[in-house]
């Protein structure tokens, strides 16, 4: 996994509509060379790196940190692929509009001829990752953009962005789905951002045994959670439990935590954390008691290290580093553009010049 840290600051100004017409026009032919030559897993894997991610998003339009670096890039590359009959296609985007991305991918799943228990894994992966990032790991970044990749072999990669309010940051997570062993058992490709501190990350491997812990306390009934945390008093209440006691504080249980999803759990009995996190209205209040259960009463720490690396091309939508050269940017759009229709006649030569650009940028 690729950690780092990478100011990502939000600031003013968006795309117009004469660079967004471009970036989608870019961004497909970037991604169909690469479907060309490597296979449309291979395009996943690329999207699913942070550094390539960042250096794809500049080179169709925006600097290194610029504002909608991931939420232009994927909303340009979603329209770019829906033009292209490659065998990807992106579903979600920012806001609502993720909100959609149970019903796209039913829709992807049919014009991909994806089994519908494919089909369904699919839902169930971008319903987990986005859970993941907002509960398993609580890093002051809430989510508020979800994309999915998939391909014709029902392979998935996941991009989604969280925001820091306060210090107006973002927060890029990257997936790709076969490297995921489990939903919580450190799925990132890549997490990139501002350096939260502290941060909850119940999908560390120092987080094992408090995940342990947290599933058997559910399997026991919720009467005995309430017990377990009773019986801590005086002690640390349950949203500065990480930092040290400067004076006795009594624990008192915040009133968000679900406990009719706690109450399902225990009749569902999870067999593992993935199980658990999975149960619907199990969230963030829920995740950081059992933790705190967990490190008071058993002695079983979670992990709060904070799990957070990094390009110019034609320029920034906001003129940072330098204007976008529109002349440029459709004379190298035209340039792939020609190189895949060549490529399709057998005549390769400017796919193999773009690899020796390539070799020589290296």
């Amino acid at each position: 996994m690729h950690t780092g840290i990478a100011n990502l600051p939000l600031h003013g100004g968006k795309a117009p509509p004469w660079l967004f017409k471009r970036m989608v026009k870019m961004s497909g032919a970037i991604a169909e060379i690469v479907v060309e030559e490597y296979g449309t897993g291979e395009l996943l894997k690329r999207l699913s790196d942070p550094y390539w991610f960042q250096s794809f998003s500049c080179a169709i339009g925006f600097d290194w940190h610029s504002s909608g670096t991931t939420t232009v890039s994927m909303g340009a590359l979603k329209e770019a692929l829906k033009e292209r009959d490659i065998g990807v296609g992106v579903a979600g985007g920012k806001g609502r509009t993720s909100r959609n991305t149970p019903y796209e991918l039913r829709n992807m799943g049919k014009s991909m001829n994806l089994s519908e228990e494919s089909t369904e894994f699919l839902i169930k992966a971008s319903r987990m990752s986005a859970k993941v990032d907002s509960a398993a790991i609580q890093d002051k970044h809430p989510i508020y953009h979800h994309t999915m990749i998939v391909n014709e072999n029902g392979d998935w990669a996941v991009i989604q962005q969280g925001m820091w309010e306060e210090k107006g940051y973002a927060r890029r997570y990257h997936w790709l789905g076969k490297d995921v062993r489990a939903f919580t058992e450190e799925p990132h490709k890549g997490i990139v951002g501002f350096n939260a501190g502290k941060a909850l990350d119940m999908t560390s491997k120092e987080s094992d045994n408090a995940k342990r812990i947290s599933t058997d306390l559910v399997n026991d009934g919720i009467e005995h959670i309430k017990n377990e945390i009773s019986s801590v008093s005086p002690q640390r209440t349950l949203f500065n439990f990480d930092k040290p006691v400067k004076k006795p504080e009594v624990l008192t249980m915040p009133g968000r935590i679900n406990w009719d999803a706690l109450r399902a759990a225990y009749e569902f009995q999870p067999e593992n954390y993935d199980e658990l996190l999975g149960v619907r209205g199990v969230g963030p209040a829920t995740v950081r008691a059992l933790a705190l259960v967990s490190e008071l009463v058993y002695g079983e720490k979670p992990s709060w290290k904070d799990p957070v690396k990094y390009s110019f091309t034609v320029g920034g939508k906001d003129g940072v580093p330098h204007p976008v050269n529109k002349r440029a940017m459709d004379e190298a759009t035209k340039f792939m553009e020609d190189a895949l229709c060549m490529a399709k006649l057998g005549e390769k030569e400017r796919i193999e010049a773009l690899k020796r650009l390539g070799a020589v940028a290296k």
